[in-house]
């Protein structure tokens, strides 16, 4: 006993997570059909005209919750004595079962710190199940005697199937949805496969994929069965108000067609397949138009059934819902295989893509094909002995749509997505893209030389609104005009100094194919060849688009971007209302606007005339009025006009050495 003492616990702690696990299966069980039970049972209640006790309510009550696990139902009083099946289940009220399995195993997979010890995979997936089935077994025995019976043999296949699949996917979600390992007993090379993470990778994107694929045919469906209805709004109308003449009624109507949204969906994108839907023997509804005489009972959502006769171009409109599958399920594919900031050498291989988008298009089509599998059935023994969609048909023909049109979607996709920038980028970005551009040495973006007429960027000191350009060319007889208000001599070094920081966050980034070249004028009609005829520029020009303009204009070394504005910024009319702003906005410190501009003499940093005093603070002995030297810089720089005063008064033009 001492040596077995230890050993107990453990036993006792399993025995109760067994337990545990087998009620938490048999309760979410009972939630969904307890619920179901009340809601039969409130319009049993408000019914004016019960044609049954609380007891026939309560066993129809179990075959609804039987026929949303997928059982099939019979109804043995009909009007011709022959029992009736019932197959086409609601999958809006499949939802609440399975997600209720669903939830039941993965908390047994994952129980509370306090709670009992921990069960293994296998043990919570066993428990749980056997708990649910034992409810099952109850209801359908319970629902023999009354006016649906379930079937015996769609107990085992597929109500077991549904159960066994909800729990599998709870405990799965519970050890964090892993790709592996596989059983012992599965075979050896996918055991291998799954081991590697690359390839976890790939069933991961095409898992994902094919989802994408059939939430979009879902999305199509349902766009196309509310465009039918509104378009027969009439025809749904009257057959709602037909179904019952009394509130309770209507509402029971109601219920049962919300349930069946679903399926109408799914019946929609059968439409757009192309399979079609069947509406009873012999009748079949395609794009192409309805052929047979359908035998459609009075139900509001019927009323989005097309025609009778050939379809019409409106009809074949329907197709569009597959292509968009397709492309969905090659975007989501090609977001993994090329991503945005991914290099060409760690993009998958095209063999890669179209492998996984394959996997993909095979998974759309499995899907679908469940989906409507569920989504059609009978409804009798005579002409809706078929009615709804075929699985089989409809499942291949997403397999062969999403496949035909997702692998060259894919495939562009990815060439686009990897594609080499044209001559309208930065011919200086790096090998390596943005990363690399921004680390790569700004020199050609900073750099202002005497006779090149290249851009020199410079961003001004103490500025907290704006950034200012700065352009310097020497020789090229341009004006260089910085930010911090200097301008001159000290203008192309200042942009290349302070523009290197900038200029090298901007420098690798691309145009983009929404902002072409602006402008007009045939290709290489710049600025300067406008000069070099003797004519105005003009203004705002740049290279229009064509052929790069450092070709068409032939000159030597040239780059995009590399010319000088022409913009109204420097005329006499601009200046001065910027120097009016600045003045308005230091209160009155500064002068006006002045009279004439002479050559501009360099500014020294010791003045030799006047030393520095308390009415010239900055040193420079020039008055600040208009009657100020002739030697007066232009006051076209670019100064903000929310300056402070002490910025307008360290970049007024006006201010000359003496």
């Amino acid at each position: 006993m001492t040596q077995r003492s230890p050993m107990a616990p453990a036993e006792r702690n399993r025995t109760l997570a067994l337990a545990s696990a087998l009620a938490r299966g048999a309760i979410a069980a009972g939630l969904g059909l307890g619920a179901l039970a009340v809601l039969v049972m409130v319009a049993w209640i408000s019914s004016p005209y019960p044609d049954s006790g609380p007891g026939g309510a309560l066993r129809a009550a179990a075959g609804v919750w039987l026929l949303a696990h997928g059982a099939g139902l019979v109804r043995p009083d009909t009007l011709s004595g022959a029992p009736a099946p019932v197959g086409l289940v609601p999958l809006l009220l499949m939802a609440g079962p399975v997600w209720l399995a669903h939830r039941a195993a993965r908390d047994a997979a994952e129980p509370e710190e306090d709670g009992p010890a921990r069960l293994s995979k296998a043990s919570a997936f066993c428990a749980v199940t056997a708990g649910y089935l034992l409810v099952v077994a109850g209801a359908a025995a319970y629902a023999r005697s009354g006016a649906l019976r379930a079937v015996p043999d769609t107990l085992a296949f597929p109500v077991a199937v549904v159960v066994a699949g909800s729990v599998a996917a709870g405990v799965w979600t519970a050890a964090g949805r892993p790709l592996g390992p596989l059983p012992s007993w599965s075979p050896l090379v996918l055991q291998e496969g799954l081991a590697r993470t690359l390839f976890r990778d790939r069933a991961e994107a095409a898992c994902r994929s094919a989802a994408a694929g059939v939430m979009v045919l879902l999305g199509g469906g349902a766009l196309l069965v509310a465009a039918a209805l509104g378009r027969n709004a009439t025809a749904a109308q009257e057959a709602f108000l037909a179904l019952a003449g009394d509130w309770p009624g209507r509402f029971s109507v109601l219920l049962l067609a919300a349930a069946l949204v679903p399926n109408a969906a799914v019946w929609g994108a059968a439409y757009g397949l192309g399979p079609g839907f069947s509406l009873g023997a012999g009748a079949t509804a395609t794009p192409l138009g309805l052929e047979g005489a359908p035998a459609l009972p009075h139900f509001p959502l019927l009323a989005a059934v097309p025609d009778p006769g050939p379809g019409s171009p409106l009809n074949a409109a329907a197709l569009a819902i597959p292509v968009a599958a397709a492309l969905a399920v090659a975007w989501f594919t090609v977001r993994r295989a090329a991503p945005a900031d991914a290099s060409p050498e760690g993009a998958w291989s095209p063999r890669e893509t179209v492998l996984v988008t394959l996997l993909a298009a095979l998974g759309c089509g499995v899907g679908t094909a469940l989906l409507t599998a569920f989504a059609g059935g009978p409804l009798g023994t005579g002409a809706l002995r078929a009615f709804g969609p075929v699985w089989w048909l409809t499942g291949s023909a997403a397999l062969v749509w999403t496949a035909v049109i997702g692998v060259p979607a894919a495939l562009l996709l990815r060439m686009w997505r990897l594609r080499t920038p044209g001559w309208a980028w930065r011919r200086d970005v790096p090998q390596g893209g943005p990363a690399a551009a921004r680390t790569a040495s700004p020199a050609a973006a900073g750099n202002t030389g005497a006779d090149g007429g290249s851009e020199g960027v410079g961003k001004g000191a103490g500025k907290s609104e704006g950034v200012v350009k700065g352009i310097g060319g020497g020789g090229g007889g341009s004006e260089a005009v910085g930010a911090d208000g200097r301008d001159g001599a000290d203008g192309p070094d200042r942009g290349g100094e302070d523009g290197d920081e900038e200029a090298g966050a901007l420098i690798g980034r691309p145009r983009r194919w929404w902002a072409p070249w602006r402008g007009g004028g045939p290709a290489g009609d710049g600025t300067q060849s406008g000069s070099a005829q003797g004519g105005p520029a003009a203004r705002g020009s740049v290279p229009a688009p064509g052929a790069e303009p450092g070709r068409a204009s032939g000159a030597a070394g040239f780059e995009p971007y590399d010319f000088l504005p022409t913009d109204p910024w420097h005329e006499k009319e601009a200046r001065q209302a910027r120097w009016a702003s600045l003045k308005h906005s230091s209160g009155g410190l500064m002068a006006d606007f002045p009279a004439g501009q002479t050559t501009r003499k360099p500014v020294t940093t010791e003045p030799e005339g006047r030393p520095e005093g308390p009415d010239d603070p900055d040193g420079s002995g020039a008055p600040d009025g208009p009657g100020a030297r002739e030697g007066s810089a232009d006051p076209g720089g670019p100064v903000a006009p929310g300056g402070s005063a002490a910025q307008g008064r360290a970049s007024d033009p006006g201010r000359a050495t003496p």
